[in-house]
Formats: C-alpha cells, structure tokens, sequence
C-alpha cells in the first residue's frame, strides 16, 4: 500500500504525525515522506529524529490553497490530521477553528482532486458525533466535506474519514495535565464531572487503525474502532493513587459522555468484528457495496437506534489496565 508511494501528512509535527511517520518508515518502503505543518519549531525538532533521506519539509498552513496546492504535487496518498483542537480555545476563538478546521479541509479536497492524489483519510473526532461544541460541529462539517468529496473527484481521487476518542497522553489530553499537577506536588486533581467516560486508543492503535482502512477503503466511509471507555475517576486512581480530588465543573462545549456512532445514523452503520463504519448520507457517484470492504471484512447493518457511546460501552478499562497501557504507550 505504502511502498513506493509520496506521502504527504498535514499537520505532520503532532502526535499522530510523528508516530504515523515513525511506522511508515519501520514497516514500509515509501518513496517520500511529506511533513506539512505551520511551525518552524516543531519541524526542526522533527527533522532531528528523522533525517531520512525520504522526508521532506513543508512550512504552510492548510488555510494557504496555494500553498497546499503546491504541496500535494506529485503525493500519492495524504493524511489530513491538520486542525484546531482545543474545544475550550475554539469556543472563544471561533472564526480561527472554522477556517483551519472547515476551508482547510476543504483546500485539502481541492488540491488533493487537482493533483489527483489516490487516497485520502481525514481524521476526525468522537466529539463530531452530535456535537455541541464548535471544534466538533467544525469537524462535523470536515467529515461532510470529505464524504462528499467522491462525488467531486468521480474516481479520480478516493475520501475517508477516520473518527476516534481521546489519544492516551498525547499533547493536550488530561494525562499530562493530571501528570503536572502531581509532579508540581499539589494536593488535589480537579475534576470537571465525576460522571465523566472517555473512549480511549494508544497513538498507535490510532496510526495501526488508520493505516489498515487506507487498505479497506472504498470511499465515503466514516470508520470507527471498537475500543475501551475510561471512567474519569477510575483514570485520576490510576494516576495518583489516593490522591484527593475536586469536582470544577464541566468546561465550555464539554461533554459528559462522547459518541462515535450516533442513534441518528443507526440506518447507516454497519458493524464488523473490530470496528463500525458509518456509509454516506448522500448517493455517491456510482453504486458500492459498504457491507463488503476491499480487504473482504464483512459487516452488518446495527439494530434501529444503536448507539456507540463512552457511557455505555460494554468495554470499561479498570484502574490497573488504565495504568498498564500508559506504562506501555507510546506518544
């Protein structure tokens, strides 16, 4: 799938991108890696653990058209994991969230048909499901652009989303905040809800699920792992044992549980053994068969109203095996 191809990641200096690029480089044999990313910082960090003589660095953002029009010349297969994440900073900032998260991507749709790229894989978010903060209704609206991108591209390029939970430590998640208050010695961890569940993936199950669905991939697709939920104050036990904690409320656009499959696109899901696919609202422009991916996993339709939700998921880590798989993970 990968060898001999042109890669390009955007918003390749993060987390996901830096693993992404670390497998790439261990398991294949790509012709090119691109890294395209806004900060100079992060790109010389970068290029001083890979110095490969296949990777490549571009300054730009994705809000630039001609930059990334630039960019994706040549490329093979792009990963957009480009975006404002921050739900907080997005509520209070929110025409920036809409232009790197919503005319970005849609610059990526753009350039990516232009120069016909092959394959393309954005990556999305639990909190795009029935959202009610502006990162995940932004993402939502990502998602739609990108679904819908196949009727644009007619064959010549090929879309999908990947929609996951909370990354185990990675940059700006609750562990390296809890992680701080400890090491800064202080007497209680806050809590914005006890009742709080989060779904929960390592970097690199993320990176492995995303690399397998470029393999399953027809187009059109919304994929979601089956993966295990967190209870908020089962993961503070298993980070500071004993420790007390303080309840601050929710933040703004916070959620108490997050959804991957929502009950209004039960119609639309399909379920096979490792994961769920959610097939397009819309028609595409040609027939397919989402029950039968091109790796040849079968799936089948959920039952009416099914929901995937962190608050009822029938997989809840404990304390310890919270504790084992961030002893184990890799950010």
């Amino acid at each position: 799938m990968f060898d001999d191809k042109v890669i390009l990641i955007t918003g390749g200096t993060g987390s996901f991108g830096r693993m992404y690029t670390r497998t790439l480089l261990s398991r294949y044999r790509p012709k090119k890696i691109i890294i395209f990313s806004r900060d100079e910082l992060k790109q010389f960090e970068m290029q001083q653990v890979f110095n490969d003589e296949r990777m490549r660095y571009f300054i730009g953002d994705v809000r630039d058209k001609e930059r990334i029009m630039q960019a994706c010349k040549g490329v093979d297969i792009i990963i957009h994991a480009a975006a404002l994440k921050q739900v907080p900073a997005a509520e209070y900032n929110p025409t920036e969230c809409i232009k790197t998260n919503i005319h970005g991507a849609e610059n990526v749709i753009r350039a990516s048909i232009e120069n016909e790229v092959s394959k393309v894989i954005a990556l999305s978010t639990d909190k795009a499901a029935c959202p009610v903060n502006l990162y995940g209704a932004t993402k939502l609206a990502s998602d739609k652009l990108f679904v819908a991108a196949n009727n644009m591209a007619a064959g010549a390029s090929e879309f999908s989303v990947v929609r996951y939970g909370n990354v185990v430590g990675s940059r700006g998640s609750v562990v390296p905040f809890f992680q701080k208050i400890i090491d800064d010695k202080k007497d209680e961890l806050p809590i914005t809800d006890p009742e709080m569940t989060r779904f929960w993936i390592t970097l690199q199950q993320g990176v492995d699920f995303v690399i397998k669905n470029f393999a399953r991939m027809k187009g059109g697709e919304i994929f979601v792992p089956k993966i295990p939920s967190v209870r908020i104050m089962d993961l503070a036990e298993s980070i500071a044992p004993g420790v007390a904690t303080k309840i601050i409320g929710i933040r703004p656009g916070e959620k108490v549980h997050e959804t991957m499959c929502p009950q209004d696109d039960s119609h639309l899901t399909l379920e096979f053994d490792d994961h769920f696919v959610i097939t397009p609202t819309i028609k595409l422009y040609r027939y397919v068969n989402f029950e039968v991916n091109n790796l040849g996993e079968e799936g089948h339709s959920v039952p009416k109203g099914f929901t995937y939700s962190s608050g009822d998921n029938p997989h809840f880590l404990s304390v310890e095996e919270i504790r084992t798989l961030h002893a184990n993970a890799e950010v």
